[in-house]
């Protein structure tokens, strides 16, 4: 998305502020206040995103490994996510918000493409920022002048620059979950993917990424096998646990470990996410070992 956008003029005497005014109210009740519209937008985001680069059956990690079609699917997926987000229903265009036709278009550049049959219309506009993990929710009426005079093949027209100041901002510049693979050190993430089984990918991870969060979608990622889960587990002496064990490293969940987690003075993890950190006294040993995380701590 661009990185200077105006500031809208939408206000009191502008000549869509009453639609604009009553769409935003009626979507923020309809998502259960601004706070779980925020979170629920922004998670809806990655979800969509990940779905489609499916990195446990393709190996890929980045939306820019996706092909044209995947890329424009992420545009439907979140035309129908939003909807069921929202509990709105299909209309004429993409949905009907308080009696008002509704386009929703999305983008993960830095405009969107209005259709023929939803200028003159209200449309909900969403944009994901990728590269800076940043999300976008506004709310336009796609009158003529707001947009550009140039159109592609399709007879689809962006956004002027001046339209984007006649946009009403429900989230504007707001972090959404970033890409996991994305933010990870590339030499790290060649290491783990190099190993030749799925504990010593899963053993690799948490021993280079320590002491921060790691969702659920990249463990899965790493262990590509349908029952992931169990690639965290003790096994043996096999195991992911076993092996980093030896090493006086831990691995904790999110929800089940949170106690530990505030103890070892680690981030906080949400309760879908893994953390890994390696113990360095005797005290955190026996803690650890107390909460189930027996590790072989070395005898004087």
């Amino acid at each position: 998305m661009k990185q200077k956008i105006p500031n809208s003029l939408v206000d009191f005497d502008h000549q869509d502020f009453n639609v604009l005014l009553h769409l935003e109210m009626e979507i923020t009740q309809r998502a259960g206040g601004l706070l779980a519209l925020e979170h629920g937008v922004a998670f809806m985001l990655r979800d969509c995103i990940d779905d489609v680069i499916m990195t446990p059956k393709t190996g890929r990690r980045s939306y820019e490994e996706l092909e044209k079609t995947e890329k424009t699917y992420i545009g439907t997926r979140v035309e129908i996510e939003l909807r069921a987000l929202l509990g709105l229903r299909k209309g004429r265009l993409d949905t009907v918000i308080l009696g008002h036709d509704v386009d929703i278009k999305h983008t993960m550049g830095s405009n969107w493409m209005i259709p023929t049959e939803a200028v003159g219309s209200a449309c909900l506009l969403v944009a994901a920022d990728e590269a800076r993990a940043r999300c976008y929710l506004g709310l336009i009426v796609a009158r003529p002048e707001y947009l550009t005079a140039g159109q592609n093949k399709d007879a689809k027209r962006s956004i002027s620059a001046e339209g984007f100041k006649h946009i009403q901002w429900l989230l504007k510049d707001h972090p959404y979950p970033a890409n996991f693979w994305r933010t990870a050190d590339a030499d790290a993430v060649q290491d783990i993917f190099d190993c030749d089984t799925g504990n010593a990918r899963m053993a690799t991870l948490f021993r280079l990424m320590q002491r921060r969060p790691i969702p659920r979608a990249a463990v899965e990622a790493v262990a590509q096998q349908k029952d992931f889960m169990r690639r965290i587990r003790a096994d043996g002496g096999h195991g992911t646990r076993d092996i980093l064990g030896r090493e006086q490293i831990v691995v904790l969940e999110g929800r089940k470990d949170a106690q530990l987690i505030k103890a070892l003075e680690l981030p906080p993890c949400a309760a879908s996410e893994f953390i890994s950190c390696r113990i360095e006294t005797e005290y955190h040993a026996r803690m650890a070992g107390q909460s189930g995380h027996p590790i072989a701590w070395p005898t004087s």
